[in-house]
């Protein structure tokens, strides 16, 4: 599949490759940190059908693309002219830290699992009263 048309719509939302900080990607995220966050249009890229969702989270601008975001990735990356040894550059005097970035995209990663981890330790812990209180026990097919 072809990803040209979607990585040049993509960059020309967020305020084209001279605002683009960094360019990471998870699992089904393309991940920006842009210089200034006010030239990109979410509504545009949201009116976009090969774009699910656009998210901005933890200091990030992130795209929301589904499961083909790798190459999407590479797609916007060549139309940017981005290689893999790009430096991140600081913005407004701010330092860029190795250590800061890696905190960055680790948080950016599991801050969409909160919920998710918060919502398996209410069912774990209304599945331990039950068993407390006699409702269930730990031979039932429910417990287990």
């Amino acid at each position: 599949m072809e990803y040209k048309a979607l990585a040049q719509d993509i960059l020309s939302r967020v305020g084209g490759k001279e605002n683009i900080v960094s360019l990471v990607h998870c699992a089904t995220r393309l991940r920006f940190k842009l210089k200034d966050s006010k030239k990109a249009d979410a509504e545009g890229l949201k009116a976009n059908p090969g774009i699910i969702m656009v998210v901005e989270s933890g200091g990030q601008f992130q795209v929301v693309i589904g499961n083909h975001v790798h190459d999407v990735w590479l797609a916007v990356r060549g139309e940017a002219g981005l290689t893999d040894d790009s430096e991140p550059v600081a913005v407004k005097g701010e330092k860029v830290s190795i250590i800061g970035q890696l905190i960055d995209i680790v948080s950016g990663i599991f801050t969409p699992f909160i919920g998710v981890l918060a919502a398996s330790g209410i069912l774990k812990g209304l599945l331990a009263l039950a068993v407390v209180c006699g409702w269930l026990t730990t031979q039932q097919a429910t417990y287990k």
